[in-house]
């Protein structure tokens, strides 16, 4: 690709140098009014260092930028810039990118490209970035600038990239070595063989032993037998699971840097990985101000890339979820009792009392598990000892609105509804926690 001609610019330095020279000129004026032509041979001088400056800084053959084309939300990530140059002598070499926001909270980043450790080879330099949402980031443009052996002029490129950048949602704890440890002890050794022993399908008849539980007794077999004999039971499989999304403006905000929907997004996916490895059936289920998304049943861990796909077209949106619409239209979709996940967030008690009233009716046929972030900005402005009246109206208010959250919880709690409220770095193990508990009871075939 030909790259733009590049323009001549001062650099600072040069800004300087002729703030400096300025009083020099009019103390010349002053003094010698004969000698006034020395003022502009001294600006016409300046403009020629910079200009010889500039010529000496060389010119760009090469300008590139790099980057990973796939990335996850709040991951860390790398830019790369290069550069070769030609003919020149070029001392400092800087650039500058434009993003979609996404990318970089300004929208602009700058970096520095250090020399080559070879002489042939080319400048590099490197920017870190977070992705703080999920979608198709671009990099719009790039900015190259280098000066010359005095610092007195630069030459700039402005290049267009219309470069894109993928941010999927965040599944590092999938691959976690704790999980990969965790998914092989349920697979092959002492969770498993829990898992057996507390399910609710028929495994097998075993000797009976001290310490089980005496309701697992067979008596018609032990009578036959004229020895105790229990029921070994196993978890049962292809339980239909389904993550349901609120995707409105409470579950758009920010907690710990990252929008809480990204937060809840990673914890569905790594329990739902777990659910697959134990033989479950996974679905998601995004909505707003209406259904969003549904996906399939996915039944097989080979096809978790299909789950995350799907997450990743979740969208931001700044308005009110409508839960009676949303989960009305869930439950018309499922043909058979199912564990349903519902991550939401609240600040309008209006708006609570209508999503406890959606999910009353949902836990008619299905089993309903609630998962929200504890909110720690109330807690600790709650918690603070107040320094004057601003602050202590700030406690109060914050105070009623935490007790406002108790009670919501409280009421789903009393119909019957699992609650996790935790942390937004700790959801994701509560989550998991709280599917193998409800799995080895079978509660929710």
């Amino acid at each position: 690709m030909t790259l733009p001609r590049a323009r001549i610019v001062p650099t600072p330095r040069a800004a300087l140098l002729i703030a400096v020279s300025a009083p020099v000129a009019v103390l010349i004026a002053a003094s010698a009014p004969g000698a006034w032509v020395a003022a502009p041979i001294l600006a016409l001088g300046i403009v020629l260092l910079v200009l010889l400056d500039a010529m000496l800084a060389g010119t760009v053959s090469e300008a590139e930028l790099t980057m990973p084309p796939d990335v996850e939300v709040g991951e860390e990530a790398w830019f790369i810039a290069r550069a070769r140059f030609t003919g020149g002598y070029p001392h400092t070499v800087r650039a500058a990118l434009a993003t979609d926001g996404r990318l970089l909270a300004t929208g602009r980043g700058e970096l520095t490209i250090e020399p080559p450790i070879e002489p042939d080879g080319p400048w590099e330099g490197g920017l870190v970035y977070r992705p703080s949402r999920r979608g198709t980031g671009v990099i719009e443009r790039m900015w190259l600038s280098w000066t010359g052996p005095l610092g007195l002029g630069s030459r700039q490129l402005n290049r267009p990239l219309s470069a894109q950048v993928r941010v999927w949602p965040n599944v590092a704890a999938v691959r976690s070595p704790a999980l990969q440890m965790f998914l092989k002890d349920a697979q092959f050794g002492l969770i498993a063989r829990r898992i057996r022993g507390e399910g609710s399908v028929f495994e097998a008849l075993a000797e009976f032993q001290p310490g089980m539980d005496k309701r697992r007794i067979d008596w018609k077999s032990s009578a036959r037998h004229m020895h105790l004999y229990a029921k070994e039971m196993e978890a049962e499989r292809n339980n239909q699971i389904v993550f349901a999304f609120d995707c409105g403006q409470a579950m758009c905000e920010p907690v710990g840097g990252l929008p809480r929907i990204d937060r809840a997004v990673s914890a569905a996916l790594t329990t739902a990985y777990v659910a697959l490895k134990a033989g479950d059936r996974v679905a998601l289920f995004g909505f707003a101000a209406r259904p969003e998304l549904f996906t399939p049943f996915v039944g097989d861990a080979r096809e978790f890339r299909r789950l995350q796909q799907a997450a990743a077209g979740l969208d931001y949106h700044a308005q009110e979820p409508n839960f009676t619409l949303a989960l009305a239209s869930l439950a018309g979709r499922l043909q058979r009792r199912s564990l349903v996940v519902v991550f939401s967030d609240f600040t309008d008690p209006t708006s609570a009392e209508l999503m406890i009233e959606s999910i009353g009716r949902l836990t008619r046929r299905h089993l309903v598990l609630f998962v929200t972030m504890a909110d720690e900005e109330l807690e600790s402005l709650a918690g603070a000892e107040p320094d004057g009246m601003q602050d202590l109206a700030m406690a109060v208010s914050a105070d009623a609105l935490l007790r406002q959250r108790a009670l919501v919880l409280s009421k789903l709690r009393a119909m019957g509804v699992d609650v996790i409220e935790a942390p937004h770095d700790r959801i994701g193990t509560r989550l998991i926690d709280s599917y193998l508990a409800i799995k080895r009871k079978g509660a929710i075939g």
